[in-house]
């Protein structure tokens, strides 16, 4: 797992001030302060959760993949990683982590992608880009719109890089009960699609619902 070490959370659910189950295919999103937690709690195993943030003073400024792996000179999301935006701005931290597999690479599903990926039908399936564009109408004259979606993270997803350097979809590494926790660096909006995906086995081919909790920064 490329030197990852488990790193358990001190946190309890029933000090959470926000808990909320988010069901496969659902979008959803989250405005954190600065210093609050947040953990995304598989549920069932194998669940993939395609994941963005935008900074609150400046939403354009949005998450980068290529900001967040050329900072840390490596793919592996883990604890310790500073999730970074375009700008090299630090927005999150990993403060806790039970897998050592998050995907930055594979971007989200989409009709265009399912597509060409597996078959013509497969273009009006439900897919992550849908799903985080749904949710993009509901946040009003905050600046963030369909242009803003760029290359996300993807925890859970196991996305393996071959010798020749190409990536390719495995079996998940998750398990029932394992989550990933992040630490907002300054107030920052989450924006999540949990994955709908049923055409390779970053779900295991059978989307679950994930559990979303907030802490406080004092909790």
């Amino acid at each position: 797992m490329h030197g990852f070490i488990e790193k358990q959370s001190s946190l309890t659910a029933e000090q959470a001030i926000y808990n909320e189950r988010v069901d496969a295919g659902n979008p959803w999103y989250y405005d954190l302060k600065k210093g609050q937690t947040l953990r995304i709690l598989d549920l069932e195993g194998n669940q993939a959760v395609d994941t963005t943030f935008y900074p609150l003073d400046d939403p354009s400024d949005h998450y980068s993949a290529v900001a967040t792996i050329v900072a840390q000179q490596n793919i592996y999301l883990t604890t310790g990683t500073v999730l970074r935006s375009e700008s090299y701005r630090p927005l999150l931290e990993i403060t806790a982590d039970l897998t050592g597999r998050h995907d930055t690479l594979g971007g989200c599903c989409s009709s265009q992608s399912n597509m060409v990926r597996y078959a013509r039908e497969k273009e009006y399936m439900h897919n992550c880009r849908d799903s985080f564009m749904l949710a993009m109408a509901g946040f009003g004259e905050d600046g963030i719109i369909k242009r803003d979606l760029a290359p996300n993270i993807n925890f859970f997803m196991n996305v393996p890089i071959t010798e020749d350097g190409y990536y390719t979809f495995d079996d998940g590494v998750s398990a029932p009960g394992k989550y990933v926790e992040l630490q907002a660096l300054c107030d920052v909006r989450v924006l999540v699609s949990n994955c709908p995906q049923l055409n390779n086995p970053c779900n295991a081919y059978n989307p679950t619902p994930v559990q979303m909790l907030v802490w406080d920064a004092t909790s």
